[in-house]
């Protein structure tokens, strides 16, 4: 079990001794998870938000001077059956935090499900809601649910995304009990943040006894008030998901798009540092353009760069790991 200490000593690794410490994470999810990526699929609903976060373009002040858009459940079941095609069985619904969206999938859930023969992880991302809202999303066929924390410090949290870290918890324990797997995930280099804050991070997630945990390195985007704050640090986000994976085996963790972003190689370096899930992004190109979760300048993930990437890192791609017990909830679809 690693230590505070240890973990103070590993995030700020480098050259032969961060090598060492990726080579010990990567041994770790083979013999966790096999040497072997999740694939999945993103469907990027809409970019309205009602919260106002300081690091995101699409945060509510801004709505009014974005190109908003919203998915109809026939534009999404479209591109459910083009992810369906490629062979990847966990739909990624994502977008905005809004509960205007929930009609809209309230529609297309059950009919994603019956187009996919109920073999088929939905992954939902639409932030806080309430728990009977929560409870419908899984009566209707949701299966897992991300919703990061970001930063674990209180003060922080609240200062930068105007909302309490623990109401985000609330939400996080409620998703839990209604019978969705839940993700979390932070935000490393946040100005602000301190060492000791991302270890609190790291601690959390095992305290919220997750089944996920993204890492994400800050990214300045423009028209935001933090637009002039310095680019995060890849190598330490790098030496975030090492930590992860070495104190908690069982965690599926992503190599983002945010690494890639900030430094070309990124994403491969991810799956060297013990990442072992990929998401392609399967919105139209113009709704990538518009879902600025990072401003224009983003870097969309292509199912031809995963597979590059996975068989330049000497692993395989696999489906869910939640589709067998998915498949015993049994008449969850109505």
């Amino acid at each position: 079990m690693l230590t505070r200490e240890d973990m103070k000593r590993l995030l700020l690794a480098r050259g032969q001794e961060q090598e060492e410490l990726f080579a010990e994470s990567r041994k770790m999810r083979d013999r966790h998870w096999g040497p072997a990526v999740v694939l999945r699929g993103v469907i990027e609903l809409t970019n309205v938000c009602r919260v106002n976060c300081d690091y995101c373009p699409m945060r509510r002040d801004n709505v009014r001077e974005n190109d908003t858009y919203f998915l109809t459940s026939d534009e999404i079941v479209d591109i459910a059956r083009v992810i369906k095609d490629s062979g990847i069985d966990v739909v990624l619904l994502q977008g905005g935090e809004t509960p205007s969206v929930l009609p809209t999938l309230e529609d297309a859930i059950p009919r994603i499900r019956q187009l996919f023969d109920d073999r088929v992880e939905i992954l939902l991302n639409i932030g806080n809601l309430r728990r009977s809202q929560y409870e419908r999303l899984w009566a209707l066929g949701g299966t897992s649910y991300i919703l990061k924390h970001e930063t674990s410090d209180p003060d922080l949290h609240l200062r930068i995304r105007h909302e309490s870290l623990e109401a985000r918890l609330r939400c996080m324990r409620d998703l839990q009990e209604v019978g969705f797997k839940v993700g979390t995930g932070l935000i490393s280099s946040l100005p602000g943040q301190t060492l000791d804050s991302i270890i609190d991070d790291i601690e959390l997630a095992g305290e919220l006894s997750v089944d996920m945990c993204s890492v994400s390195p800050f990214i300045p985007a423009p028209n935001t008030p933090m637009s002039l704050s310095p680019i995060g640090d890849n190598e330490l986000a790098l030496n975030v998901i090492a930590c992860l994976r070495l104190r908690y085996p069982h965690l599926l963790i992503p190599s983002v798009s945010a690494l890639e972003r900030v430094g070309g190689g990124g994403q491969s370096r991810g799956l060297d540092a013990g990442a072992n899930v990929m998401t392609v992004n399967f919105s139209s190109a113009g709704d990538q353009e518009r879902y600025l979760i990072y401003g224009k300048d983003r870097f969309v993930v292509t199912l031809d760069h995963v597979r590059s990437l996975v068989r330049s890192s000497g692993l395989e791609l696999r489906g869910s790991v939640f589709v067998e017990s998915e498949a015993m909830k049994g008449g969850a679809v109505i």
